[in-house]
């Protein structure tokens, strides 16, 4: 009966070491990343006037400016132009996350007086170093 109780009290501890050892891990450093960010321009000055652009600072830092449509047409809202402009932020967030980039965050802004203006949009993305 002894030797069983010594056994069981053996086991426990043996256990109860086992879990200790498995559950308590060193906490891990934390990741180091780079960070990139792109930038939509995209006017709202009527009639087509205005100038939209998408703005992209490469890892060496040179500026890439690429053209988006106008929102405004001289007829209105051109949708086509709306649905184009997408299509390109898209692709270009499809490209820099295949190549392993997080988008983290998107910040959105508008500035106009009167009839004029711009709506403006960052994409901040990450990836580990």
């Amino acid at each position: 009966m002894e030797l069983n109780i010594r056994s069981s009290i053996i086991g426990a501890t043996l256990a109860a070491a086992l879990v200790a050892i498995f559950s308590f891990k060193a906490p891990s450093a934390p990741e180091s990343y780079t960070w990139r960010q792109f930038s939509t321009i995209e006017s709202v000055v009527p009639g087509g006037m205005g100038r939209s652009r998408m703005i992209i600072s490469d890892q060496a830092d040179q500026t890439i400016e690429k053209d988006l449509l106008n929102f405004y047409s001289l007829t209105g809202i051109n949708f086509k132009n709306v649905a184009n402009n997408d299509r390109l932020i898209v692709d270009n967030i499809n490209t820099w996350t295949a190549e392993g980039w997080e988008l983290t965050n998107v910040t959105t802004g508008v500035q106009s007086n009167d009839n004029n203006g711009i709506f403006i949009t960052r994409y901040l993305f990450r990836k580990p170093v």
